[in-house]
């Protein structure tokens, strides 16, 4: 196809040699074409990234907020979150970038200026089509080496976050349950940051619920050893402590007055520490396509394993379905003769039979049942992991599934800007995650093969997008209402020539 090849000329003819060298000519119509379409494209894949971006990071806005743990941390969870969203929108950003070239080319009637010099669409799309397919093969590599290494960071950094404590802030009315055993309340709280007034405190050390109450009418409250440990220094108040003895014996209460009691808490829990990383590498997200494969061989020897441990199991429950010993001397029996020697039995024999058969039974059930579940157990997660295999490929390749949509779609509607391009490739991208997450689910759960379940979305696009290269190619007014019109006039006249 001449949309595949380059644009080559001979340089020189090397004689010793016999090598004709080819260099690729870039015209003044490449240089329009290119530089139209990377200036949308920086700026819709900008937008799409912080668009994600903010989508992700609200899920965890409740584990984020609150932990005053300075601005490199959120930074760095942010820099590693943006390099996980990019594989999603990359192939949007060449679907909306491309639209909007062609849109603006065919918009200001520069497309129909080149189509009337001679030069055919194809022709005009080749620039922007060997850019598609280098980022594809970009696309591919990123998302096979550096998201990984990006997932492992970001959701390591994401655990320690949301199980980090949040800041210590007691606030007036409320009580306070950061520090392990103790519940604290303080009704007023100074200007100056540590006088506090009206103060109670649950003690729980002892595991017996609200048995001890501390009551104090002021205090202050201040951190030392570089806010390592916390100072309540109380005044005026009682301690109250529940002795709970034998059920013949009352309970015991004791009250104690105190003019100043001072109590120190540690606040080590509240700093922030790293998990090492390793401890998250086994997850599917953090592995590259050797690395899957591994796993995946790995799940397949235990799937394996689970079946001949099955195998070798289940023939010992069996007295004569799977025991040749047994099998051979069943066939010896005389039916009639050994059915007249069961009426012999007594009731209670023949109870005692009926009774070991059924829990014989039990047992085969129960065993086959737990091998059946392990074993659908390993096929999913052999699914599970080869899914993310095919993904590296097909994420990459919807670059140019999305690019064949987007360049001869803005060709036909002939619309700029941000407008129409807009809800165009929303809708596109929608139907493509639908039938994305469709079929990774039936793949997921055997219905269809992995390939089938993964490939399908980027050839329904391939389909959408070789139509609309042809309609583009032939000048097909796809988009206006007159189209619509003289379609739906053919066929209007089609039922009146039946009905006459």
């Amino acid at each position: 196809m001449s949309v595949l090849l380059f644009w080559t000329e001979p340089f020189l003819l090397l004689p010793l040699l016999k090598i004709q060298p080819i260099i690729i000519v870039i015209k003044k119509l490449d240089k329009l074409v290119l530089k139209a379409f990377f200036a949308p494209f920086v700026l819709t894949f900008v937008v799409v990234v912080f668009i994600l971006l903010t989508q992700t990071m609200l899920k965890y806005f409740e584990d984020l907020v609150g932990k005053n743990l300075g601005f490199s941390v959120f930074a760095e969870l942010l820099f590693y979150f943006s390099l996980n969203t990019i594989p999603i929108a990359l192939p949007l950003a060449v679907l909306l970038s491309s639209l909007m070239t062609f849109g603006n080319l065919g918009e200001h009637h520069e497309l129909t200026a080149i189509k009337g010099s001679g030069i055919s669409l194809l022709r005009v799309m080749r620039p922007m089509f060997i850019v598609a397919i280098f980022l594809s093969i970009g696309a591919f590599f990123f998302n096979n080496f550096i998201v990984p290494r990006a997932n492992l960071r970001a959701y390591s950094l994401l655990y320690d976050i949301t199980h980090a404590k949040t800041t210590f802030n007691i606030k007036e009315g409320t009580f306070y349950y950061g520090l392990p055993n103790y519940t604290i309340k303080v009704n007023k709280k100074m200007p100056d940051g540590k006088s506090i007034q009206d103060v109670m405190i649950y003690d729980h050390t002892d595991g017996r619920g609200n048995t001890k109450v501390i009551l104090a009418d002021s205090g202050k409250m201040y951190t030392i050893y570089d806010d390592r440990y916390l100072v309540l220094e109380l005044f005026h108040g009682e301690n109250y402590s529940e002795f709970i003895n034998d059920k013949a014996k009352p309970q015991e209460f004791v009250r104690n007055k105190f003019g100043k009691s001072k109590l120190v808490f540690n606040m080590s829990s509240f700093n922030f520490s790293r998990t090492d990383i390793n401890l998250f590498s086994s997850n599917k997200w953090m592995r590259n396509i050797n690395e899957l494969h591994s796993d995946i061989d790995s799940l397949n020897r235990e799937k394996d394993y689970t079946t001949n441990g099955m195998r070798t199991n289940l023939p010992s429950y069996y007295a004569y379905t799977f025991r040749a010993d047994t099998a051979k001397k069943a066939n010896n029996i005389d039916l009639t003769k050994w059915i007249e020697k069961q009426k012999h039995y007594a009731e209670p024999q023949k109870h005692e039979i009926l009774s070991l058969a059924a829990g014989q039974a039990r047992n085969v059930r129960a065993l086959s049942q737990s091998y059946s579940e392990r074993i659908a157990s390993n096929e999913r997660d052999i699914n599970v992991f080869t899914i993310e295999v095919f993904r590296k490929y097909t994420q990459a390749f919807a670059c140019l599934a999305f690019f064949l949509i987007g360049a001869p779609l803005g060709a036909i509607i002939k619309k700029g800007g941000f407008g129409v391009p807009v809800l165009i490739s929303i809708v596109f991208f929608i139907f493509f995650y639908v039938i994305s997450i469709t079929g990774e689910k039936w793949a997921k759960e055997g219905l269809v093969e992995v390939s089938y379940g993964m490939w399908t979305a980027n050839v329904v696009l391939l389909m959408f997008g070789f139509m609309f290269l042809r309609q583009a190619r032939n000048d097909s007014a796809l988009f206006e209402t007159d189209y619509y019109a003289v379609l739906f006039g053919k066929v209007k006249a089609v039922f009146a020539r039946n009905k006459n």
